[in-house]
């Protein structure tokens, strides 16, 4: 198989797909592997380490797309990518298609097979290939809300951790998943005053037994999540159901009891976000301002540490990505339920059941087409 690696051309987005020791296993595979020049620089990666790990660089996007069986990203294609697919073409990338359905609708009618990291799954609730990035984003996600809390950049000018005898900042963290346990090891640690939000009572209970009295852990509900926002200096919004579009559950009313210069950090943003006040932003324009209140949604926040990015993402990625260039899709998928739950549309249908539900389109079981 050829295997494509285009470079990204998303606002700031600084990783790339494979790694040069990737594209070495891909070779000793037999298959090609075709990288576009320039793609793994801003993650430190320079052309010459994929060269000699045997990759053959080519000079533009056109060349990698119209060159490759498969094409491995990190984010959705862009309208710019969007003539470069095709009905030959497997796509292997985060998609995040719930909140996108210009996308979907270039994917279907182009009858691509594409492959979501975000929707592979391992036994009932284990996304493997969401988790690294998760972690990144959590960890981020305070970083960012300490740095905005300040006063130069808008905020109500307060030091997340306080110092003796100056209270701590009021951390809220709603969803209590990979991204809301990342986040409260940061906050902790920098000594904010921190309360996770979950409806899962038993991931309360894990996270009291890790974080014992350093944090607070409540059982959602309106009421909760309207008491806990209106004393929070800083809201991180971590809720995901897997492939559809996050639930609005901080709404516009909530932004609006919060006090000037407090902080929101919706990381749910890829799947729309949890809050009613969201909209997606970039790295070149990260934040905007509702209600006094400092909104922070960019869509793709582990593009700001690429090299950690890049490294932690294709550890996850790679072992997925082997078995499909080895075995091709249909193969792959018969040897793996995870790659199958992957595949979102394939022959111009919808084959993941929440991103059809969540744009009102038809659903097709992978099962039935292959």
């Amino acid at each position: 198989m050829i295997v494509g690696v285009p470079k990204e051309v998303k606002d700031h987005e600084a990783r790339v797909g494979l790694l040069p020791s990737g594209a070495k296993a891909l070779r000793e595979a037999g298959h090609r592997v075709l990288i576009q020049a320039g793609a793994g620089v801003q993650s430190l990666l320079p052309d010459e380490e994929y060269r000699e790990a045997g990759g053959e660089i080519v000079a533009t996007a056109a060349d990698v797309w119209g060159g490759s069986d498969m094409v491995v990203k990190v984010k959705e294609p862009q309208p710019s990518e969007f003539s470069f697919l095709r009905p030959d073409l497997i796509l292997f990338t985060y998609l995040h298609l719930a909140p996108l359905p210009d996308l979907t609708a270039k994917l279907l009618e182009a009858r691509v097979s594409a492959v979501a990291y975000e929707t592979i799954r391992e036994g009932a609730d284990y996304l493997p290939l969401l988790t690294p990035m998760s972690e990144v984003a959590g960890r981020m996600a305070v970083q960012v809300g300490a740095q905005y809390l300040e006063a130069p950049l808008g905020g109500r000018g307060i030091l997340l951790g306080g110092v003796p005898g100056v209270a701590p900042a009021n951390v809220v963290i709603v969803g209590g998943g990979v991204v809301g346990h990342q986040a409260a090891k940061v906050a902790v640690g920098l000594g904010a005053h921190v309360i996770i939000i979950d409806k899962n009572l038993e991931r309360l209970r894990n996270l009291d037994d890790i974080f014992s009295s350093q944090i607070v852990t409540l059982a959602s509900n309106l009421y909760t999540i309207r008491e806990a926002v209106r004393q929070a200096d800083l809201v991180i919004g971590s809720v995901l159901i897997p492939g559809a579009s996050a639930p609005k559950l901080i709404r516009r009313e909530m932004i609006a009891s919060m006090r000037k210069g407090s902080v929101l950090v919706d990381v749910a943003i890829d799947q729309g976000g949890c809050c009613e006040t969201s909209r997606a932003t970039t790295h070149t324009e990260p934040v905007y301002v509702v209600d006094g209140v400092i909104h922070y949604c960019v869509s793709n926040m582990p593009a700001a540490v690429p090299h950690t990015s890049t490294f932690a993402l294709n550890n996850a990625t790679f072992p997925y990505l082997i078995e499909l260039a080895n075995r091709g899709l249909i193969g792959a998928c018969s040897r793996s339920h995870a790659i199958t739950e992957g595949v979102n549309t394939y022959k111009g249908f919808v084959t993941y059941p929440a991103v059809a539900e969540s744009q009102g389109l038809e659903w097709r079981d992978l099962r039935g087409l292959l």
